[in-house]
Protein backbone atom coordinates (compact mmCIF):
# COMPACT_ATOMS: atom_id res chain seq x y z
CA UNK A 1 0.00 0.00 0.00
CA UNK A 2 1.31 3.48 -1.15
CA UNK A 3 1.43 6.61 1.10
CA UNK A 4 -0.64 9.67 0.25
CA UNK A 5 0.53 11.85 -1.70
CA UNK A 6 0.95 15.38 -0.01
CA UNK A 7 0.74 18.03 -3.40
CA UNK A 8 -1.82 21.21 -3.89
CA UNK A 9 -4.04 19.25 -6.11
CA UNK A 10 -4.00 16.22 -4.22
CA UNK A 11 -7.50 14.90 -2.16
CA UNK A 12 -7.35 14.92 1.59
CA UNK A 13 -5.21 12.08 2.84
CA UNK A 14 -8.29 10.17 4.47
CA UNK A 15 -10.03 10.48 0.86
CA UNK A 16 -6.86 8.91 -1.03
CA UNK A 17 -7.23 6.32 1.27
CA UNK A 18 -10.66 5.60 0.85
CA UNK A 19 -10.37 5.81 -2.32
CA UNK A 20 -7.25 3.69 -3.03
CA UNK A 21 -9.27 1.07 -0.82
CA UNK A 22 -12.72 1.61 -3.00
CA UNK A 23 -10.75 0.89 -6.16
CA UNK A 24 -9.14 -2.26 -5.14
CA UNK A 25 -12.39 -3.36 -3.68
CA UNK A 26 -13.91 -2.49 -7.04
CA UNK A 27 -10.80 -4.54 -8.66
CA UNK A 28 -11.50 -7.37 -7.00
CA UNK A 29 -8.20 -7.29 -4.88
CA UNK A 30 -9.95 -7.33 -1.42
CA UNK A 31 -12.17 -9.98 -1.55
CA UNK A 32 -15.95 -9.81 -0.24
CA UNK A 33 -15.84 -10.83 3.37
CA UNK A 34 -12.19 -10.34 3.86
CA UNK A 35 -11.19 -8.19 6.71
CA UNK A 36 -8.93 -5.87 6.77
CA UNK A 37 -5.85 -5.24 8.64
CA UNK A 38 -5.94 -3.58 12.40
CA UNK A 39 -6.60 0.11 12.23
CA UNK A 40 -3.37 0.70 14.06
CA UNK A 41 -1.56 -1.42 11.14
CA UNK A 42 -3.19 -0.15 8.27
CA UNK A 43 -2.73 3.03 9.49
CA UNK A 44 1.02 2.89 9.53
CA UNK A 45 1.12 0.94 6.20
CA UNK A 46 -0.47 4.28 5.06
CA UNK A 47 2.05 6.56 6.81
CA UNK A 48 -1.18 8.00 8.84
CA UNK A 49 -2.96 8.34 11.98
CA UNK A 50 -5.26 6.08 13.54
CA UNK A 51 -7.69 9.04 13.79
CA UNK A 52 -7.18 9.92 9.47
CA UNK A 53 -7.58 6.26 8.94
CA UNK A 54 -10.78 5.23 10.60
CA UNK A 55 -12.14 9.28 9.28
CA UNK A 56 -11.17 6.80 5.55
CA UNK A 57 -12.98 3.78 7.30
CA UNK A 58 -16.02 5.63 7.69
CA UNK A 59 -16.74 6.75 4.46
CA UNK A 60 -16.07 3.22 2.98
CA UNK A 61 -18.63 2.40 5.79
CA UNK A 62 -21.28 5.08 4.62
CA UNK A 63 -20.89 4.20 1.17
CA UNK A 64 -21.03 0.71 1.45
CA UNK A 65 -17.52 -1.09 0.66
CA UNK A 66 -16.69 -2.37 4.36
CA UNK A 67 -18.73 -3.59 7.38
CA UNK A 68 -17.66 -2.21 10.70
CA UNK A 69 -18.30 -4.63 13.31
CA UNK A 70 -17.31 -2.90 16.80
CA UNK A 71 -14.82 -5.51 18.47
CA UNK A 72 -14.05 -7.52 15.68
CA UNK A 73 -13.08 -5.43 12.84
CA UNK A 74 -13.76 -4.22 9.00
CA UNK A 75 -14.76 -6.50 6.76
CA UNK A 76 -15.15 -5.78 3.03
CA UNK A 77 -18.63 -6.10 1.25
CA UNK A 78 -19.09 -5.53 -2.74
CA UNK A 79 -22.01 -3.61 -3.23
CA UNK A 80 -22.80 -2.95 -6.61
CA UNK A 81 -23.99 0.19 -6.40
CA UNK A 82 -21.74 1.79 -3.87
CA UNK A 83 -20.43 5.46 -5.56
CA UNK A 84 -16.61 6.91 -4.78
CA UNK A 85 -15.06 9.79 -6.39
CA UNK A 86 -13.26 7.51 -8.85
CA UNK A 87 -16.30 5.91 -9.89
CA UNK A 88 -16.75 6.82 -13.02
CA UNK A 89 -12.79 6.62 -13.51
CA UNK A 90 -12.62 4.09 -16.25
CA UNK A 91 -8.61 3.22 -16.46
CA UNK A 92 -6.50 0.64 -14.16
CA UNK A 93 -3.21 -0.60 -13.18
CA UNK A 94 -2.92 -4.52 -14.73
CA UNK A 95 -3.41 -5.80 -11.40
CA UNK A 96 -6.42 -4.00 -10.90
CA UNK A 97 -7.15 -0.60 -9.06
CA UNK A 98 -4.11 2.37 -8.71
CA UNK A 99 -4.83 5.74 -6.99
CA UNK A 100 -5.70 8.71 -9.62
CA UNK A 101 -3.54 11.57 -9.72
CA UNK A 102 -2.69 13.95 -12.40
CA UNK A 103 -0.24 16.71 -12.99
CA UNK A 104 -1.48 19.94 -14.95
CA UNK A 105 0.11 20.75 -17.84
CA UNK A 106 -1.96 23.95 -18.77
CA UNK A 107 -5.02 25.48 -18.45
CA UNK A 108 -6.62 27.82 -21.32
CA UNK A 109 -10.18 29.44 -22.13
CA UNK A 110 -10.12 29.94 -25.57
CA UNK A 111 -13.11 29.70 -28.43
CA UNK A 112 -13.77 25.64 -28.86
CA UNK A 113 -12.10 25.20 -32.02
CA UNK A 114 -13.52 23.58 -34.87
CA UNK A 115 -12.82 20.04 -34.75
CA UNK A 116 -14.66 19.96 -31.39
CA UNK A 117 -18.30 17.55 -31.35
CA UNK A 118 -20.72 19.97 -29.67
CA UNK A 119 -21.17 20.12 -26.71
CA UNK A 120 -22.66 22.52 -24.22
CA UNK A 121 -23.84 26.16 -24.98
CA UNK A 122 -21.14 28.68 -24.92
CA UNK A 123 -19.09 29.10 -28.06
CA UNK A 124 -15.91 29.25 -25.80
CA UNK A 125 -14.49 26.68 -23.42
CA UNK A 126 -11.57 26.01 -20.87
CA UNK A 127 -9.24 23.22 -22.00
CA UNK A 128 -7.40 21.45 -19.28
CA UNK A 129 -4.26 19.00 -20.55
CA UNK A 130 -2.86 16.82 -18.05
CA UNK A 131 -0.30 14.05 -17.50
CA UNK A 132 -2.13 11.20 -15.66
CA UNK A 133 -0.84 8.53 -12.93
CA UNK A 134 -2.22 5.55 -11.47
CA UNK A 135 -0.27 5.37 -8.13
CA UNK A 136 3.53 6.61 -9.19
CA UNK A 137 2.98 4.81 -12.63
CA UNK A 138 2.31 7.46 -15.68
CA UNK A 139 -0.33 5.80 -17.46
CA UNK A 140 -2.12 8.88 -20.52
CA UNK A 141 -2.26 12.21 -21.28
CA UNK A 142 -5.82 14.03 -21.34
CA UNK A 143 -7.32 17.15 -22.65
CA UNK A 144 -10.43 18.13 -21.32
CA UNK A 145 -13.15 20.53 -22.03
CA UNK A 146 -15.31 22.37 -19.96
CA UNK A 147 -17.93 24.70 -21.24
CA UNK A 148 -17.74 28.48 -20.42
CA UNK A 149 -21.28 28.63 -19.35
CA UNK A 150 -20.83 25.86 -16.62
CA UNK A 151 -18.41 28.15 -14.61
CA UNK A 152 -14.58 30.04 -14.59
CA UNK A 153 -11.73 27.55 -13.85
CA UNK A 154 -8.78 29.39 -11.26
CA UNK A 155 -5.53 26.93 -12.09
CA UNK A 156 -4.47 27.32 -9.11
CA UNK A 157 -8.22 25.91 -7.41
CA UNK A 158 -7.96 22.84 -9.61
CA UNK A 159 -7.60 19.22 -7.29
CA UNK A 160 -6.95 15.64 -8.50
CA UNK A 161 -10.84 15.06 -8.80
CA UNK A 162 -12.51 17.39 -11.74
CA UNK A 163 -15.44 16.10 -10.85
CA UNK A 164 -15.40 16.87 -7.40
CA UNK A 165 -13.86 20.25 -8.60
CA UNK A 166 -16.84 20.98 -10.29
CA UNK A 167 -19.63 20.16 -7.20
CA UNK A 168 -17.41 22.11 -4.79
CA UNK A 169 -16.11 24.98 -6.37
CA UNK A 170 -18.97 25.47 -9.52
CA UNK A 171 -22.17 23.96 -7.96
CA UNK A 172 -22.52 21.23 -10.38
CA UNK A 173 -22.55 17.79 -10.52
CA UNK A 174 -21.75 14.99 -13.19
CA UNK A 175 -24.77 12.52 -13.25
CA UNK A 176 -23.75 10.57 -16.42
CA UNK A 177 -20.74 9.77 -18.82
CA UNK A 178 -20.92 7.93 -22.44
CA UNK A 179 -17.42 6.89 -23.09
CA UNK A 180 -16.43 6.05 -26.98
CA UNK A 181 -13.00 3.55 -27.08
CA UNK A 182 -11.57 3.06 -29.95
CA UNK A 183 -7.49 4.04 -31.22
CA UNK A 184 -6.09 7.52 -31.90
CA UNK A 185 -2.45 8.72 -32.65
CA UNK A 186 -0.60 10.77 -29.41
CA UNK A 187 -1.17 14.61 -29.82
CA UNK A 188 1.95 16.91 -30.64
CA UNK A 189 1.57 18.39 -26.86
CA UNK A 190 2.06 15.17 -24.96
CA UNK A 191 5.38 15.35 -22.61
CA UNK A 192 8.37 12.84 -22.94
CA UNK A 193 7.37 11.87 -19.72
CA UNK A 194 4.30 10.32 -21.25
CA UNK A 195 6.65 7.63 -22.52
CA UNK A 196 5.46 7.46 -25.83
CA UNK A 197 6.16 9.79 -28.94
CA UNK A 198 3.67 11.60 -30.78
CA UNK A 199 2.04 10.03 -33.74
CA UNK A 200 2.47 6.94 -32.23
CA UNK A 201 -0.94 4.89 -32.26
CA UNK A 202 -2.45 3.91 -28.93
CA UNK A 203 -5.83 3.86 -27.36
CA UNK A 204 -7.73 6.57 -27.12
CA UNK A 205 -11.45 7.33 -25.12
CA UNK A 206 -13.57 10.14 -25.76
CA UNK A 207 -16.00 10.92 -22.99
CA UNK A 208 -18.86 13.32 -23.23
CA UNK A 209 -20.15 14.21 -19.43
CA UNK A 210 -23.52 15.78 -18.17
CA UNK A 211 -24.70 17.39 -15.43
CA UNK A 212 -28.59 18.56 -14.76
CA UNK A 213 -28.50 20.32 -18.11
CA UNK A 214 -29.85 18.51 -21.67
CA UNK A 215 -26.15 19.40 -23.52
CA UNK A 216 -23.30 17.40 -22.34
CA UNK A 217 -21.00 20.30 -20.04
CA UNK A 218 -17.69 18.51 -21.00
CA UNK A 219 -15.80 16.45 -23.10
CA UNK A 220 -12.72 15.08 -23.01
CA UNK A 221 -10.43 12.88 -25.15
CA UNK A 222 -7.70 10.72 -22.85
CA UNK A 223 -4.87 8.80 -24.63
CA UNK A 224 -3.79 5.89 -22.60
CA UNK A 225 -0.37 3.14 -22.53
CA UNK A 226 -2.21 -0.16 -22.84
CA UNK A 227 1.12 -1.67 -21.44
CA UNK A 228 0.64 -0.10 -18.41
CA UNK A 229 -3.37 0.61 -18.34
CA UNK A 230 -6.58 -0.84 -18.98
CA UNK A 231 -9.65 0.11 -19.53
CA UNK A 232 -12.30 -1.32 -17.01
CA UNK A 233 -16.11 -1.40 -17.40
CA UNK A 234 -17.50 -3.95 -15.12
CA UNK A 235 -21.37 -4.50 -15.17
CA UNK A 236 -23.17 -6.31 -12.19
Amino acid sequence: MKPPKDTPTALPIYLQISETLSREIAAGRLADGERLPPERELAKQYGTTVRTLRKSLDKLANEGFLKRIQGSGNYVQHKPDAKSIYSMFRLELHGGGGLPHADILDVTELDKPADLPEFGTSDRGTRIRRLRYLDQTVIAVEEIWLDRNSGAIAPEALSDSLYRFYQMKLGFWITRAEDRVSIDTVPDWAPDAFGKAAGTTTAYIERFSWAQEAAPVEFSRTWYDTDKALYIQRLI
